[in-house]
């Protein structure tokens, strides 16, 4: 086997270009969503947008495990980040969220 064949390919360092994540976040443009569907689609899609959000705010803020989750902390968490206070049903769908994908 040839000895050129034998050495590693060089590698670029991400030290030498700029690291995409340092940059701010900014949130995709949003899309319409389907026409068609019927009512219950749509209230549970946002719904579920909704409690994803919570989710990741919670965990960002440091509540790991559902049980810290109360009803009263997921709400205090929507003021914070600027959400409309969420109902009894989505506070549950927050805790799920945070126990099924651990």
């Amino acid at each position: 086997m040839p000895a050129a064949a034998l050495k590693p390919k060089p590698t670029q360092s991400t030290a030498k270009r700029p690291v995409l994540l340092d940059l701010p976040y900014v949130p995709l443009e949003k899309r319409p969503l389907p026409a068609g569907r019927p009512r219950e689609w749509y209230v549970t899609h946002n719904r579920r947008l909704k409690a994803m959000r919570l989710a990741i705010a919670l965990l960002d803020s440091g509540v790991h495990v559902p049980n810290q989750a109360r009803n009263e902390t997921i709400r205090d968490t929507a003021e914070l980040i600027g959400i409309h206070p969420p109902s009894d049903t989505t506070c549950h769908m927050v805790r799920a969220f945070m126990r099924y994908n651990r």
